[in-house]
């Protein structure tokens, strides 16, 4: 196993400014009510993971305990107990010395969370085609307007957050929580593997499938709307390729062109 090289200054300004503009975001959700240090400990993980959800944390980025505990004025521990939760939820990785860097995925992997994907969100949106209501299409359609937005602006960032959030709220009208939960661990993964092994100049989602979704739903017809999500993801997952090597990807970014 290679041993990571050391944090240059330029890496930990880099760092700091990724997960400035992530905390940010992190900072206009709910905290839930929690106070002490499990708030701060929520906010570093809702940074790092919005940060990744965003794709300004790259697979392989190092996180190291001394910069997040400078960062967040709190202790190692503490930032090392966020990152052990990060790991146990697939975000990060651990590596030599318990080194964290955000996890990259494998071409293995990849196709099982696919597969997974496929099964769980049939399941999901022929429930919320029984259990969706007028308010529930009109706050999607809400969703896709600001997608629209996003997508015309050339906001990347966000058009990847509402991309992956139209998929969340689809979950949270099948009024299953398990399944929103499963679904929840599955999302910022894919979030990964877009960022790893997608071509640049593809969308990850296309906007006009959610749309057609969503016209299913407000039909009722769970059958048409189970089809097109499968195809959906179906075409989400052959705009991955998964045959770039890493001195290719590597390059790519170098270059700017990734």
């Amino acid at each position: 196993m290679k041993q990571m090289p050391p944090t240059s200054h330029a890496d930990e300004h880099q760092l700091h400014d990724d997960l400035a503009a992530a905390a940010a975001e992190a900072n206009d959700a709910p905290s839930g009510g929690r106070r002490g240090s499990g708030d701060i400990e929520a906010r570093i993980y809702q940074s790092i993971y919005e940060g990744v959800m965003n794709q300004r944390l790259s697979p392989g980025t190092r996180l190291p305990e001394a910069v997040l505990g400078k960062l967040f004025k709190v202790s190692r521990s503490t930032v090392r107990k966020v990152l052990q939760q990060l790991a146990h939820d697939h975000i990060v990785e651990l590596r030599l010395n318990q080194q964290a860097v955000v996890a990259t995925p494998t071409p293995e992997e990849t196709r099982a969370i696919f597969e997974t994907r496929q099964a769980l969100e049939a399941a999901i949106v022929r429930l919320a085609a029984q259990r969706v209501t007028a308010a529930d299409i009109a706050a999607l359609r809400t969703q896709l307007a600001e997608e629209h937005a996003a997508m015309h602006r050339y906001d990347q960032p966000a058009w990847a957050r509402l991309a992956s959030s139209f998929h969340l709220k689809l979950a949270a009208l099948a009024r299953n929580p398990v399944l929103s939960g499963y679904l929840a661990e599955l999302v910022p993964r894919c979030s990964l593997i877009v960022a790893l092994y997608e071509p640049p100049g593809n969308a990850s989602c296309e906007h006009d499938e959610h749309g057609q979704i969503v016209d299913c739903l407000e039909r009722g017809d769970a059958d048409g709307a189970v089809a097109l999500m499968q195809a959906h993801l179906a075409t989400l997952e052959r705009n991955v390729c998964l045959d770039r090597s890493d001195e290719e990807h590597g390059l790519a970014r170098l270059l700017g062109l990734s």
